[in-house]
């Protein structure tokens, strides 16, 4: 049976195997879930007084990778830990090695998007200067992030991409790859596909306060909830409305958001006082 068809069978669409799997992986999503929950445990910690709000200062290149790969175990291990399993599940060996491995290679491509972002937000800010002061573009700015976020999730590209991360079959059935090199390849193309279906809301993470605990906290809940959950086309809704909300009341009424901090405040910023 060729990966297409198998993947078409009956009882094999979606993410079905891969809660299959997961359950008899126990010990391995126990596994996934607690570095996620150090992760949140750190980022609690490290950065308690820390958000600026929009477009919040990133510190030192060094600083701020280190800062986004425990962010992004924290957000994105939770709502991988399926496809993991079903990884395991289908590996020859029994060894926790390969399904770490290509978990190793998931956070790698998340943090290349990283570094991408650091370079970005430096290019862009040396080039505008204080236009992203908040007394200026960077409301706007902002909102509109949130609001191309919101028509992003409606692509044709950000639907291939979800389907990717929703059918985790036939991604590992049609990009299988052998040993631990492998593995590595794999868990990094798999996070290719949900870069390309996350990149967004990781946009409008940026646009709301990327060292906030509680929008990174909104932020990863809706990543899950497109992933996880059997409705996909309400999932695709929902977010879309949430997004399109917050993008509107950012420019219009950006006081009415509830935790959301005003980046206009005299006072230093934690960041530049905590940064390297």
């Amino acid at each position: 049976m060729t990966a297409s068809a198998y993947e078409h069978a009956p009882g094999t669409a979606g993410l079905t195997p891969a809660f299959a799997a997961a359950r008899t992986r126990l010990g391995l999503i126990a596994l996934l879930l607690a570095l996620a929950a150090v992760g949140w445990w750190w980022t609690v910690e490290e950065m308690r007084g820390m958000d600026n709000g929009p477009w919040t200062d990133l510190g030192t290149l060094a600083w701020f990778v280190g800062v986004w790969v425990v962010m992004m175990g924290a957000m994105m291990l939770p709502s991988v830990a399926p496809t993991v399993a079903l990884y395991s599940r289908m590996t020859k060996t029994r060894s926790p090695v390969s399904p770490l491995i290509f978990t190793s290679g998931y956070l790698l491509a998340w943090t290349s998007l990283g570094v991408f972002a650091f370079a970005l937000a430096t290019a862009g800010g040396r080039i505008s200067g204080d236009l992203l002061a908040w007394d200026r573009a960077g409301r706007w700015v902002a909102g509109a992030t949130l609001i191309v976020a919101a028509v992003y999730e409606l692509t044709p590209l950000k639907d291939v991409c979800l389907g990717k991360c929703r059918s985790p079959r036939g991604f590992l059935l049609g990009s299988w790859r052998s040993g631990r090199s492998g593995a590595l390849q794999m868990g990094a193309r798999h996070g290719a596909w949900c870069i390309g279906c996350c990149w967004a809301l990781m946009a409008s993470l940026f646009a709301l306060g990327v060292m906030s605990v509680l929008w990174m906290a909104v932020v990863a809940g809706l990543i899950a909830f497109e992933k996880l959950i059997p409705f996909r086309r309400t999932a695709t809704y929902v977010t879309v409305g949430i997004l399109l909300v917050l993008g509107v009341l950012l420019i219009a009424a950006p006081d009415t958001i509830p935790a959301l901090t005003n980046p206009g405040s005299d006072s230093m910023s934690p960041m530049n006082e905590m940064s390297p």
